[in-house]
């Protein structure tokens, strides 16, 4: 009979599976903090691009999901996004008030809000503002891979905190 290796949990401190260390303990090894930075080094990136556009960066995600599928719900834009209704409608507002979007009742059911774009907003997302950003990344053709790996990362832990939480349905 093979001898089994008891399998070991990746600690999300180290960069492989080796008992914690004071080593794997540094803020620069931890996964979470990783990504954490990433995305604020992103938002600086964009910042100087959306600032001549008069756009925060969940402005501009928003209009970018809405080139998707344009007509969706408030509550299925904000799934998509990751954004809670009340966080959502002021950001929403703005851009209906500054041109990018329209907001309406739904006629087959006015408790739903559907979003859609105005061919401004269309006209500003095609400009893709954020293209050159790609580059500065770094990563080259490893772009596609490293994108779909923390889409991956995001995915699992949606996966196991909604299933820790008992929670069923939505999957992002």
């Amino acid at each position: 009979m093979p001898t089994q290796r008891p399998t070991q949990t990746p600690s999300l401190s180290g960069p492989n599976s080796r008992p914690a260390t004071s080593e794997s303990k540094k803020l620069a090894n931890y996964l979470c903090f990783a990504i954490y930075s990433a995305n604020l080094a992103f938002g600086r990136a964009y910042k100087p691009l959306l600032d001549k556009l008069g756009l925060t960066y969940t402005q501009y995600i928003a209009l970018v999901a809405l080139s998707e599928e344009d007509g969706q719900t408030v509550r299925a834009l904000g799934e998509k996004l990751f954004l809670e209704s009340n966080t959502l409608t002021p950001i929403l507002k703005k851009l209906e008030s500054i041109g990018y979007i329209r907001r309406q009742r739904d006629a087959a059911d006015e408790r739903q809000v559907r979003v859609t774009l105005t061919p401004e907003g269309r006209q500003l997302v095609a400009t893709d503002p954020g293209a050159a950003l790609a580059n500065a990344t770094g990563l080259g053709e490893d772009f596609s891979a490293a994108q779909t790996t923390v889409v991956t990362i995001r995915d699992n832990l949606l996966r196991a905190t909604q299933a820790e939480s008992g929670e069923e349905g939505t999957s992002r």
